[in-house]
């Protein structure tokens, strides 16, 4: 015995699949922008914590200057252009082009200050502030992300 199915509506559901997988490249670099801006308020919120302190002896490290601690805060944690790789698209969010800022007299690029404070040298102590931030913010910013996706493809379904 042979049975029939008439299935109504599947033209509908293949327009919007394949609206979504038009859709799906530009929502998903919003979403990417949507998570490094909060990667980096996180960051830039974690740098306000740095301690600071007098200079170095020659027998102990010391804490960052307060010039050093101004120079990363006044540049702050960027986002990388995006860099779109087929259907990847990624980015980066730090101090890479923050310019320079004059320490003591000397010019010093400003990612080699936060590098030294977070990751610390013989003569400074280490103050991992861009680790905390990834580990407090990649939950937000996931988070974010999700309900960004989520949200706009909820739009286009209606």
């Amino acid at each position: 015995m042979a049975y029939t199915m008439n299935v109504t509506g599947m033209d509908e559901i293949g327009k919007l699949l394949e609206k979504m997988e038009k859709a799906a490249p530009a929502v998903a670099a919003e979403a990417l922008y949507e998570g490094a801006g909060i990667m980096s308020a996180e960051i830039n919120g974690a740098a306000a914590g740095i301690r600071t302190g007098p200079g170095a002896t020659r027998q102990s490290a010391r804490y960052a200057t307060e010039e050093e601690k101004a120079a990363v805060l006044s540049a702050g944690a960027g986002i990388a252009k995006f860099q779109k790789n087929g259907t990847e698209i990624n980015t980066s969010v730090g101090y890479k082009s923050s310019g320079y800022a004059t320490i003591r007299g000397k010019r010093k690029p400003i990612p080699l200050i936060a590098n030294s404070i977070n990751s610390g040298t013989s003569f400074m102590h280490k103050q991992p502030f861009v680790r905390r931030a990834a580990s407090s913010g990649g939950a937000k910013a996931m988070s974010k992300m999700t309900e960004f996706i989520e949200d706009a493809f909820e739009k286009m379904n209606k």
